[in-house]
Order: structure tokens, then sequence, then C-alpha cells
């Protein structure tokens, strides 16, 4: 390492305003490649740069980029996940309406909830931001900024779309998922869970890839499934305040492209899902596929969470979405949720419920016409 850089280094709580601008401003692309740099007298410069969060708008923001970039050291992580102070003045800021920074805020936060210490915001009050939010809790407050904060609806400088990363994280803790998938008396009963999956079908990637994680992560509380599935309001099957989240349409929507579906495969699909328009477009990246198609295959755990999918004709859709998607991963998620879907529950007689596959449930992948005719069809195997 250079006596140079180590020199630069130094500067970064220099007293003059313009040194630690050009500091900082030098050392962010070293952040990318050169983390030792930062930790040196045990984290010294990771120490100074925290400080810097507060600074002048463009030092603040160079700052809080290479904390990014060096958030990926463990040492690192640990010592800005564990410090109270520090995730406060983050929380102030980022829930500002006037936040210059905020999306990059964001993006510190999703990194740092990869520490399991971070687990403690679910139970963390603080100062109510009052044109924001009316809870003390601060996961309400950034879930508040993510869902008011759209496209810059709430702060014009930020879209809070790497939030949705940060919910993902928190959502793989046994609290958080319980937080994300439980009605909340302080917000007229609201799953905060059905706050996100409106944003599965968003123009932002980040987004949509966040909430699709999010969701899976949460699908994985098997008590939670029967509010999941449900879409009734009030539920009588289920414990006050009997209130379903409707899950399904906002996973199931972005398998389906523009297909017809026959009265058979249409008669007791939900209605949101029938009579789509005809330039209806599936979504694109594979990643969000397979993640939904994962959280119906979660959402199949129980016999009542198989014969609920199974009810609102699932199965049609994960053809077509097999039929249509020539990704291999894709195709293997699908088959995987069709042979649960179609097999035979203990107890049942033989009955016709392989009948849209193969005997054991396996979808059927046709070729196409010039390829030779002994292999005109073919079962997929399951891995």
């Amino acid at each position: 390492m250079s006596k140079d850089l180590e020199d630069l280094v130094g500067f970064v709580d220099h007293g003059n305003t313009q040194i630690r601008q050009l500091a900082v401003e030098h050392l962010v692309g070293y952040s990318q490649t050169h983390t030792a740099l930062f930790k040196r007298e045990q984290l010294t410069p990771v120490k100074h740069l925290k400080l810097l969060v507060k600074d002048y708008g463009p030092i603040a923001k160079d700052a809080l980029t290479i904390l990014i970039n060096i958030s990926h050291d463990g040492e690192v992580l640990k010592l800005l996940a564990k410090d109270d102070g520090f995730l406060e003045t983050l929380l102030k800021r980022i829930t500002n309406k006037k936040e210059e920074n905020a999306n990059e805020i964001a993006m510190l936060l999703a990194n740092m909830a990869k520490d399991d210490s971070l687990q403690r915001v679910l139970e963390l009050k603080r100062d109510i931001p009052k044109e924001l939010s009316t809870s003390k809790r601060a996961i309400d407050q950034l879930l508040d900024c993510f869902v008011k904060g759209a496209e810059g609806r709430y702060n014009k400088h930020a879209d809070f779309d790497y939030l949705s990363y940060f919910f993902a994280d928190l959502a793989k803790f046994p609290q958080g998922r319980t937080y994300f998938t439980t009605p909340q008396l302080h917000d007229s009963n609201i799953i905060p869970l059905t706050k996100l999956q409106v944003f599965t079908d968003h123009a932002s990637h980040i987004r949509r890839l966040g909430v699709a994680s999010c969701i899976k992560n949460s699908a994985f509380l098997v008590s939670s499934h029967p509010v999941l599935l449900s879409n009734l309001s009030p539920d009588p099957t289920l414990p006050p305040p009997s209130i379903g989240a409707n899950l399904l349409p906002y996973i199931l929507l972005p398998l389906m492209g523009p297909e017809e579906y026959s009265d058979e495969d249409t008669d007791g699909m939900l209605d949101e899902l029938q009579l789509l328009e005809p330039d209806k477009e599936r979504e694109k990246d594979i990643e969000i596929m397979k993640t939904h198609l994962e959280t119906l295959l979660l959402l199949s755990t129980t016999r009542e969470g198989r014969d609920g999918l199974r009810k609102v004709k699932v199965y049609p859709i994960v053809r077509e979405c097999h039929l249509h998607v020539e990704d291999e991963g894709v195709r293997e998620a699908c088959d995987r949720l069709v042979q649960v879907l179609q097999r035979k529950e203990e107890g049942e007689e033989d009955d016709d419920m392989a009948a849209a596959g193969d005997e054991s449930g396996r979808l059927v992948e046709l070729k196409d016409e010039d390829e030779e005719e002994d292999e005109d069809e073919k079962i997929v195997d399951i891995l």
C-alpha cells in the first residue's frame, strides 16, 4: 500500500472542509478494492467516516459511498451495525424529508442488516418524524419511507428502493417474519407485508427484487400461511382481527403472460388474474421469477396450503410459465411446485389429479416441430 494513500486516508478528519472533501472524493474509487486501507490503526478511518455522514452534503455522500463499499468486510460491518449512535444518525437523516443522501443511507442500512445485531431495529423506538409517520417504531418509519417515498413522492432526492433489501434481510430472522406477517394494531390492523407486496410489478428492478425476497423470507413462517393465502376480510377462519393478506395475486401476476386459458383452467382462478390485457408481460428477471416460485413452494408446505393453491388454479399458471420461459432454473422451479400440487395426498383414491402432467405430476416439455419425431415430447426430470 503506497504511502500517498495512507496519507490521504489521514486527511478524512482534517479541520479544513476543502481538504476533507478532496480526501473522501479521491478515496471513493479505492474503497472498492482497498478495504484494508480503511482498517488501519484499529479501524480509525472508519470511525472518522462515520462522523462525516453528518458533514456537508457532498462530503457525506462520498463518506457513505465508501462505507457502503467496505461494509462487506466483517470487522467493518460489526463496527457499523453495533453502534447505536451511528444507527440513530442514519435513521434521523433518512427520515428527513430534505435529506439529499437518503438513497445512499438506504443502501448502507441494507448492508448493515446482514449483521444479526440489526434485528434490534424491529423494537427500536425513536422520535416521530411528523411529516412521515405516526409510529415511534423505527421499522414502521422506514416502511413509511419506502411506501410514501416511492418515485420521490416523499423526498425529491430519493426513491428509497434499497430499503426493500433491508426488509428482505430482516425477514430472514423469526422476529422479522413475525413483524411482516402480523396485523399491526397501531396501524389499523394493516399487515406490513401488504404494504410491500403491491410493488411486485413496480418499474424499479431493485424494488421488485427486494420485495420478492422479503415475501419469500416471510413465507418461511408456516404459521402465517393461512393469513397470507386468505383473500377475505374478515375471514372467519383466521384469528382476530381476521384479516387476510391476499398475497397470491401479487406473486402470480408476475409469472403470467398474455396467454389465454380454457374455461376449465379459469374456473376458480382469482379474479385479479382473469381477463388480463393481451399485451400483459411476464416478469423479465429470472431471479425474481424463481423467487416467486420458491414462495409458492413454501406456501405449499401444509395440506391446507396445497389445497388452497389447487383451489385457485395455480397449476395452469405454472404450466404456462414453464412452457414460455426458456430458463432451466425457472423450469426446474416450476416442476418442483407442480410435483407438490399434482401429487395425491395421503388417503386419496386414484383420480385425475395428475392428468395435466404425466403420471407423477411432472410437466411435459414440448419440443420444436423441426426436432426429431421421436423427441416430440420429453419429460423434464426433477432435480
